[in-house]
């Protein structure tokens, strides 16, 4: 009885999704149909039929594969140097007066705003687009690993301590576990992160890679194009989104029944 329930669920999620979608092709077919009326805004069926096109070229889905993998590369790198950066300063005073400064410093220099240092630094090739999508991971990830740090429950810190726990194993059982939840929400929201600026570093110095497509496309005027690398953005980062939401899901429920 509960796998049925759990089917239904699942169901009604994905038939939710759909029509979350089907409505926003219908609200732009409607729109680009009787409200705007130009060459610039096309409707929806045009540039479906121009991503089927570039498909069956495998010209996107190379273009998608050389981004993603950009992102990933890069993400990866952020999370991995975030994460151990936000632990250290949620749990230990002296790094946090040491770090914090840092955190707050970098963190308000958009990683659009270090394109030309990347540049300067590594070159137009791949070192500098993962640099800057770990440049803009890291910081987000490293605050939110410290705020999940700092939410720890004093409680069980202290049930921990009663029942002999050493500091080592308070840590590792209690306060990383916790903190588990937040990794995965500053992961999500660096994903976004991501996204943007694989674009803006793709426009700027790229042979390949969807901002590069939407660089052309500007350039040659190809209105469809515009829109297929758009969608396809926004339905990869989708996806992405999901797949967080999914791993948040199974370990907040185990660890933090509130989130």
């Amino acid at each position: 009885m509960r796998r049925s329930t759990v089917a239904t669920s699942r169901a009604a999620t994905i038939a939710g999704y759909v029509a979350g979608f089907l409505l926003l092709f219908a609200i732009w077919h409607l729109a680009a149909i009787y409200l705007v009326r130009s060459a610039l805004f096309p409707p929806p069926w045009p540039v479906f039929e121009r991503a089927w096109l570039l498909i069956e070229d495998r010209i996107l889905q190379e273009q998608i594969v050389a981004s993603m993998r950009r992102i990933l590369q890069g993400f990866l790198i952020g999370s991995a140097v975030g994460v151990p950066i936000g632990l250290a300063i949620g749990s230990f005073r002296p790094v946090r007066m040491l770090l914090e400064p840092w955190t707050e410093f970098f963190r308000f220099i958009p990683a659009v705003a270090m394109i030309t240092v990347s540049v300067i630094w590594f070159g137009i090739g791949e070192e500098s687009k993962i640099f800057l999508i770990a440049y803009a991971t890291v910081f987000v990830v490293i605050i939110s690993t410290a705020a999940g740090v700092g939410a720890v429950g004093r409680d069980k810190i202290r049930a921990a301590q009663c029942l002999g726990a050493s500091r080592l194993q308070i840590f590792a059982l209690v306060a990383l576990p916790a903190t588990v939840p937040y990794i995965l929400t500053g992961m999500r929201v660096a994903m976004a992160n991501a996204f943007v600026t694989i674009v803006a570093a793709e426009l700027v110095a790229s042979n390949d890679g969807l901002g590069k497509m939407l660089w052309d496309a500007r350039l040659f005027m190809q209105i469809e194009d515009i829109f297929v690398a758009l969608i396809s953005l926004g339905l990869l980062g989708f996806l992405t989104d999901r797949v967080f939401r999914l791993l948040i899901r199974a370990f907040a429920g185990r660890f933090n029944p509130t989130m």
